[in-house]
Order: C-alpha cells, then structure tokens, then sequence
C-alpha cells in the first residue's frame, strides 16, 4: 500500500510540475486579455506553447537516450526562445544546422536529482499593500483630483 501511496505521489508532483510551468514559466499566472473571447485564444496559446516545447524536450531525450522527465523546462523554453529569434535571420540550410544544434543543446540542462521531494502547500506570493483599480483609471484619477479616497 505504501509504494501505491508513493507512486501517486510522484505523478501528482509532476503535474504540479507541469501546471507550474504551464502557469509560471509561460506567464499565464496573470491573464492579460479582457474578453472571454481573447481570454480562451490567450490560454490556448500558451497550452500550444507549452506541448511544443514539451515535444521538442522528447525528440531531443529520444535521441539522446534520455528520460524528457530528466530535462529543465525553463532552460528548453528559454533556447528555443532564443534560436527563433536567430532562426529568421538565416537561410534554409543554417537555420537547420541550428534548429538540430538547439535539440541537441537541450540534453544539457538536466533538471537536479529529486527523489523524495516534499514540499508544503502554501501560498507564497504576498498580497499587495494597495487596492485594486476597479474603476476605469480616468474616473479614479478625476476622484483623486477631487480630493476623494481611492
């Protein structure tokens, strides 16, 4: 029963895992869009993002023989990142030399050894000393004039 409990536990560690990327290391903690409309295009973008990246760390662990678990997310995403801008400054034939030099640059930031990992569950973002604008800025900052509280 115990290894059941452990084994659970482990892949529920790798979704929190993967939530915190998709969330954090994406930046889709904040939605920055305001339609429902946009809001939907903006997470469907950064899902997309995310199964890219997470499919370009398995065809560059495949080649290497290694685990795609075994490779840092935040080091893929910031070389891809990196090689596009790269990439549409260059030919056909040098942007495959790169496109090839970037996989197999992403077996090089393995991600540490975290084997009986635990960690609390809290919240570690701490709330802001000031209100939030509820209003269109121009109504506060009018109020504000007139001598109104925030």
């Amino acid at each position: 029963m115990l290894f059941l409990y452990d084994a659970l536990y482990r892949c529920r560690w790798m979704v929190e895992l993967d939530i915190r990327a998709i969330k954090i290391t994406l930046g889709m903690d904040i939605l920055r869009c305001k339609t429902p409309e946009m809001v939907r295009k903006e997470m469907w973008a950064c899902l997309l993002s995310y199964n890219l990246i997470r499919q370009t760390m398995l065809q560059s662990a495949r080649a290497s023989g290694l685990s795609p678990r075994s490779l840092s997310f935040t080091a893929a995403m910031q070389s891809i990142a990196a090689s596009w801008l790269v990439i549409l400054l260059s030919d056909d034939e040098a942007a495959a030399r790169l496109i090839e030099a970037a996989g197999a640059n992403l077996t090089g930031h393995p991600v540490g050894h975290r084997s009986g990992r635990v960690e609390p569950r809290a919240v570690k973002r701490r709330p802001k000393e000031h209100a939030l604008l509820t209003k269109p800025r121009a109504e506060a900052r009018a109020g504000l004039t007139a001598g109104q509280s925030p």
